[in-house]
């Protein structure tokens, strides 16, 4: 009976529309007029991704680097989904981005966003913004939107795997297709030197590497000491553990289907697919995927 009750009481899962070319739910397009017009500062950093692409990993380096010693109570106190806002979310009667964005204390302030890049506000690039693009390999990124999608409210149905496997590669998703999102940040970056596009399976195969390539490009010097406790900080089973970096006081966000943060590996497809749908993925996946700089790796 309370299985009945509980599906009763959420609200409907959302459906997607295509808007302005990109299919989206209306959880990231009520607050458009505020999105688009939100002043950007010329210290902001954007974290940039597709969904499940190892937005929260980044985005709590990038906290710990910059406010991990100063604001040590932060880290304890403070869910990441407020230290780091989602610019574009808008879920009625709890919070919209923006405003949690606009009433950041720090300097920088941290932001993040899943909008392919033609929909990032234009302050961001009239300020020159520094931006850190994560991209994680198609497979990987499929499965683990998939399981999102099964426990995120705010996330039209995922059905069952086959079916929502055809919707990723038809593009069929919430912020759009993958190939789009990363073909898109990548050819922007050509062009904008304050974009760092870096790999998810980078980050797992050297994650002290990744930190200093980081703070290369931010212009951070951290000691040894602190990069190693950060390093030590953003380990998958510590932030699993961390409720205030797991998401678990994320109402929206059903746990007994899965949790937000499930395995943070490189080839978990290969739990997923079949034989016949990698082989019908990867013939789709070289027909979409021109460029030969863009290389993703499915195994380290």
């Amino acid at each position: 009976m309370s299985l009945t009750l509980d599906k009763m009481d959420l609200p409907p899962r959302p459906k997607l529309f295509d808007f302005h070319g990109v299919s989206m739910s209306h959880y990231f397009t009520d607050n458009w007029d505020k999105v688009q017009s939100f002043q950007a500062r010329p210290d902001d950093i954007l974290i940039a991704t597709y969904p499940k692409a190892g937005t929260t990993w980044v985005s709590y380096i990038l906290d710990l680097l910059y406010f991990g010693q100063t604001y040590s109570e932060r880290q304890t106190s403070i869910p990441i989904h407020e230290r780091v806002p989602f610019l574009e979310i808008d879920i009625p009667t709890e919070y919209t981005g923006t405003d949690l964005a606009e009433k950041l204390p720090t300097s920088p302030r941290l932001i993040k966003t899943h909008l392919p890049v033609q929909f990032v506000p234009k302050s961001f690039w009239e300020q020159n913004c520094r931006i850190v693009y994560v991209a994680r390999n198609a497979k990987d990124n499929a499965v683990s939107y998939f399981h999102f999608d099964r426990m995120n409210k705010v996330q039209p149905e995922a059905g069952d795997w086959s079916s929502f496997l055809q919707r990723f590669m038809e593009g069929k998703m919430v912020f759009g297709p993958w190939y789009d999102h990363v073909t898109g940040w990548w050819e922007k970056k050509q062009t904008h030197s304050k974009i760092h596009y870096m790999f998810y399976e980078d980050l797992i195969e050297d994650t002290g590497r990744e930190i200093d390539s980081l703070c290369s490009f931010l212009g951070l010097s951290p000691s040894a000491e602190e990069k190693e406790r950060v390093r030590g900080g953003v380990q998958f089973d510590n932030m699993k553990k961390d409720n205030m970096a797991n998401y678990s006081t994320v109402g929206v966000m059903d746990f007994k289907i899965s949790p937000f943060m499930r395995k943070g590996k490189v080839g978990d497809w290969k739990n997923h697919f079949t034989v016949a749908q990698s082989e019908q993925f990867d013939e789709d996946y070289k027909n979409k995927m021109k460029n030969p700089m863009q290389q993703f790796r499915t195994e380290v």
